[in-house]
């Protein structure tokens, strides 16, 4: 029970953590969302896939202390009419989130488990959190949010829009009340992440060394088990 526990909340977090690398672009008119909006569509059509390293910290507010650090990279591409996802997790132990097909595989190489979560119904909803800004439209985020701009913040020398995300549906209010986006109007990606929880936890999204539009091999999305493996359905 623990396994399967842990297990979905890295679907969680994967999830909500893929939002920092959202394909947005940032109009010169900052606070003119509208056409933020339109540069979004336009960065969709040209969007096939991105990758980056990524840093993600976990704030618990009961301790008032951060409770975990992850490091790893994380892949997209556009498949058809599907954006696919893969994150290999390197620190502090070694975990691979998969999400293609409608389904969300969550290899634990330590344990020798596979965890396969089939988003059916609920597809749109994981796709939200898991792919969304990668290939996804403007129009599409505005059906899932409502947006904010909150000016401008300097992240790592660098001048970015702050963009303020309040999930739409009820469900999703109930586990992350809002989402902030720092994006770097010059390459149109979102360089740092602040996802709020309804206890007051937050996890703090940030990555580096991005690549746009780059070949990624397929052992990407495939996940490298053996025959000890046990692989568990949800």
């Amino acid at each position: 029970m623990i396994t399967k526990t842990r297990s979905f909340k890295t679907v969680l977090r994967v999830g909500c953590a893929t939002f920092a690398l959202s394909c947005l672009s940032f109009a010169a008119t900052g606070n003119d969302l509208d056409s933020v909006l339109r540069q979004v569509d336009e960065a969709s059509a040209k969007f096939r896939t991105a990758e980056a390293s990524f840093t993600w910290t976990q704030y618990n507010k009961v301790i008032d202390d951060i409770a975990e650090t992850q490091q790893g990279k994380i892949y997209f591409r556009r498949a058809g009419d599907e954006t696919q996802m893969s994150a290999d997790i390197v620190q502090p132990s070694t975990k691979v989130v998969i999400f293609s097909d409608g389904k969300i595989q969550v290899y634990q190489p330590r344990i020798e488990q596979v965890d396969i979560y089939n988003a059916g119904a609920r597809r749109e909803e994981f796709e939200s959190f898991l792919v969304l800004g990668f290939g996804g439209s403007g129009k599409d985020m505005s059906k899932s949010f409502d947006i904010k701009y909150e000016g401008s913040e300097k992240i790592d020398e660098v001048d970015t829009a702050k963009l303020d995300l309040t999930p739409k549906t009820e469900k999703v209010r109930q586990q992350f009340p809002h989402i902030v986006l720092w994006i770097d109007p010059q390459r149109g990606l979102s360089m740092q992440q602040k996802l709020f929880q309804a206890n007051g936890d937050y996890r703090l999204a940030k990555y580096s060394d991005i690549q746009l539009n780059q070949k990624i091999s397929d052992d990407k999305f495939k996940l490298k088990t053996n025959g000890k493996t046990k692989t568990l359905t949800h």
